[in-house]
């Protein structure tokens, strides 16, 4: 098979979507792999490097697209590359297609197999593919938080954790997965005081074993959403549906209430956002406001730290990349469930059915 890298064009993308030792594994079991030119510069990777490791680097997108049986990226791809897609080819990358109905038309007008890192998922519930950005996201997303605060940033000028004699700021999570859990491990690290919302009282259970009283759990329902968040200084939106679009737990009125200078970091924004007031910015342009509050809602969030990210990411990837090549994607998917539930689109229909539900779209079991 002839495995295509393309450079990520997403603004401030620095990722990309396989390493030198991915390359060499590929190459190992005889299959083919071209690189775009400089798509591993924001990583440290050079084209001689990837060269070195078997890998073919050709100068333009079209080239890898035109070439390559599958697609490997990191992000879905942008308007501009639609046109680049190949008819029947595999697209392996993070689709989050519920929030995108311009993407999945796009995909299922040319029988694109596309196979989505986000809902790749295991007998247990867990997302593989999605956990190490989700613990990247999370940790950014209090250290991000803590800096609009400061009052040069626009914020409030609140430290998180305070000091002797001063009341420490009010960290208010949104859903206790993998991005509220670390998210949570940031701000108690800087000595905020934080809450975490679920409606998974289990998952609540665990929280209160692992973070003790340093964290306050609570049911997640509209009074409680609204009464902290009207008391939070930084809001930190966690929420996760595998594969579908997140539900808009914060209104407008609640953003009305936070003080002026509070912040808000919408983590699930690559999904549509948990926050009414949500709207993707970028790396450029991270933040706007909304009634004196400042709201960041960045999609591609670990793009800011590529390399520990790329290779976070790489390591969970690789094996179905491996499966996928060595296999073809058909028997991949039989012998292997969790891949099965990637992929959202198949031979011009949708197969995956929360994207469909969100999309209004007909849903195709596979």
């Amino acid at each position: 098979m002839i495995v295509g890298i393309p450079k990520e064009i997403k603004i401030k993308e620095n990722r990309v979507s396989m390493v030198i030792a991915g390359v060499r594994s590929l190459k190992k079991n005889g299959h083919q792999v071209i690189v775009q030119h400089r798509a591993g510069e924001g990583v440290g990777i050079s084209d001689q490097d990837y060269i070195n490791a078997g890998a073919k680097v050709l100068e333009k997108a079209e080239e890898v697209y035109e070439q390559a049986d599958m697609i490997v990226k990191v992000k879905e791809p942008l308007p501009e590359e639609y046109a680049l897609l190949k008819e029947g080819q595999i697209l392996y990358t993070y689709l989050h297609l519920a929030a995108d109905e311009r993407l999945t038309k796009a995909l299922l007008e040319r029988n694109i197999v596309g196979i989505a890192y986000e809902t790749i998922q295991d007998p247990d519930g867990s997302l593989p593919l999605l956990a190490p950005m989700s613990a990247v996201a999370g940790r950014m997303a209090t250290q991000i938080g803590a800096t609009y605060l400061q009052h040069d940033h626009g914020g409030k000028g609140a430290l998180l954790g305070g000091v002797t004699g001063v009341e420490r700021s009010k960290v208010v999570i949104l859903g206790g997965g993998a991005v509220g859990v670390n998210a949570a491990k940031m701000a108690v690290g800087l000595g905020a005081e934080v809450t975490i919302l679920d409606v998974n009282v289990a998952r609540m259970e665990y929280l209160s074993d692992i973070f003790g009283n340093e964290v306050s759990t609570l049911y997640s329902n509209n009074e409680q959403i609204e009464k902290t968040v009207s008391r939070a200084d930084l809001v930190i939106g966690a929420i996760l549906v595998p594969g579908a679009k997140a539900p808009k737990l914060v209104t407008r009125e609640m953003v009305s209430t936070m003080d002026p200078g509070g912040v808000i970091v919408d983590v699930a924004v690559d999904q549509g956002g948990s926050v009414e007031t949500s709207r993707p910015t970028s790396h450029e342009h991270p933040t706007y406001t909304v009634d004196g509050v400042i709201h960041y809602a960045v999609p591609n969030m670990p793009g800011a730290v590529p390399k520990t990210s790329t290779y976070a990411l790489t390591n969970v990837t690789m094996g179905y990349a491996s499966m996928i090549a060595n296999l073809g994607w058909k028997e991949a998917i039989e012998k292997d469930a969790a891949l099965k539930k990637g992929v959202n689109v198949l031979n011009g229909k949708v197969t995956y059915k929360q994207v469909a539900n969100d999309l209004g779209l007909p849903y195709q079991e596979i």
